[in-house]
């Protein structure tokens, strides 16, 4: 086989997108959806496999900032548009792309790379770590009762157009993204992809729709503090109405906003269901329901996330405790990672850099993608064989460390 593997012209991005539509199935997108996507791709940063004037692998890294321990956001590749034509598989394609990928995020100087994987197998040989999960939830909202805090009644719920109130909206997730590891600053285009309302989208359930939580300010005036995007599928069952609200997105700046909008949810005529898709696992409103065992909750993976330079990425976050240990990392696929590394932090900053010591724990660069968001812990990597431990204390030590002092680490939008 003769391919060739070059970056994306713009001219060649139809032919590029069809194929990996073609990869996942062939479904024909919305011209909506597809222009959006086509004005979100980062061409300069895209690569394909052509065999003569067929394209056969795509891969993409759009220029994100992430949200790590310690509340600062810094640069990550999102790896996104990863597809082989079936004709060419088990013939190195992916492994040429990813290998291409990884050079070119490090000569970007981006410390990070994090993908969501359609088939998580497959990104575990290229050092990626599996770093943050997911919840879904079915809420029985004709059985289940909320419990609300106080303030909750102070809080004025209104409809408004989604497209109307964007900016507003943005604004209270922009100030989320620092508190949460894992949330992705809203890069330019990006807050257009939750108001894609095409008929896929809805599936047989209403037009998008939002409410906007807002408080009194001074002034006599109003502010903004969360917002809820949502669908209503109607249904009936013999004995009356079995709607389902389809929650796409709620944030809010505060426990009694948040409590409002859920409310609201719950609290929607001619529905007996809530069903959310992309919630955090410690999702609040799971301390507020009368009873969980009706919420149908469910956990998956989500954000799989790579060092591309070791010492870079562990200098960016801080660490919940004082910390001072030697890593011996492996990484058979970016050579420039193997070796050992004295990592020192706390909660103020950390350094990390070659060493000749000792080492304390042995791991490979894949568990520390999993352990570096703090939602993973080093400890239960261990106690799957994949860290050892080789200076007694130094697991605890690091484990501890690790952890994320505050929210579990969540991906708000996939990509």
């Amino acid at each position: 086989m003769t391919t060739e593997l070059r970056a994306l012209r713009k001219e060649d991005w139809n032919v590029w997108y069809d194929n990996l539509l073609r990869a996942f199935g062939g479904a024909v997108e919305p011209a909506e959806e597809r222009e959006l996507w086509k004005a979100l791709t980062p061409y300069d940063r895209s690569i394909g496999v052509w065999d003569g004037d067929q394209c056969v692998g795509t891969a993409g890294a759009f220029d994100f900032r992430l949200a790590v321990p310690g509340g600062a956001v810094v640069p990550a590749a999102g790896v996104t548009m990863v597809g082989v034509a079936a004709t060419h598989r088990r013939r190195g394609v992916l492994t040429s792309m990813m290998r291409r990928q990884l050079d070119d995020i490090r000569s970007w100087g981006e410390p990070l790379a994090v993908l969501t994987a359609s088939e998580p197998m497959i990104y575990g040989r290229f050092g990626y770590g599996l770093a943050t999960h997911r919840l879904a939830a079915d809420f029985d909202t004709a059985r289940v009762r909320l419990s609300l805090p106080p303030g909750t009644d102070d809080v004025r719920l209104r409809y408004a157009d989604p497209a109307e109130v964007l900016d507003v909206c943005e604004a209270v997730y922009a100030r989320r993204v620092p508190e949460r590891p894992g949330m992705l600053e809203r890069r330019p285009g990006w807050e257009r992809v939750d108001l894609l309302d095409t008929e896929r989208h809805r599936d047989g359930a209403s037009p998008l729709q939002c409410v906007v939580a807002e408080r009194a300010g001074a002034g006599g005036g109003s502010e903004v503090v969360g917002y809820a995007r949502f669908r209503i599928k109607p249904d009936w069952g013999q004995a009356g109405p079995e709607g389902v609200v389809q929650l796409s997105s709620l944030e809010a700046a505060d426990p009694t906003a948040r409590a409002a909008l859920w409310r609201f949810l719950f609290d929607i005529d001619l529905t007996q269901c809530v069903v959310a898709h992309r919630l955090p696992v410690d999702e609040p409103v799971l301390h507020l329901v009368s009873d969980i065992r009706r919420c149908g909750l469910r956990v998956r993976d989500d954000l799989h996330l790579r060092l591309v330079e070791v010492g870079a990425a562990l200098r960016t976050r801080t660490y919940q405790a004082p910390l001072d240990v030697v890593l011996e990392v492996e990484d058979a696929f970016c050579p420039w990672n193997e070796g050992r590394w004295r990592l020192t932090g706390d909660t103020k900053g950390a350094t990390c850099e070659r060493t000749a010591d000792a080492a304390d724990l042995s791991l490979s660069v894949r568990e520390l993608g999993a352990a570096y968001l703090g939602g993973v812990s080093l400890a239960s990597l261990a106690a799957a064989g994949l860290v050892r431990e080789l200076r007694e204390g130094a697991l605890a030590e690091a484990s501890t460390a690790f952890l994320s002092s505050g929210l579990a680490p969540w991906l708000p939008h996939g990509f």
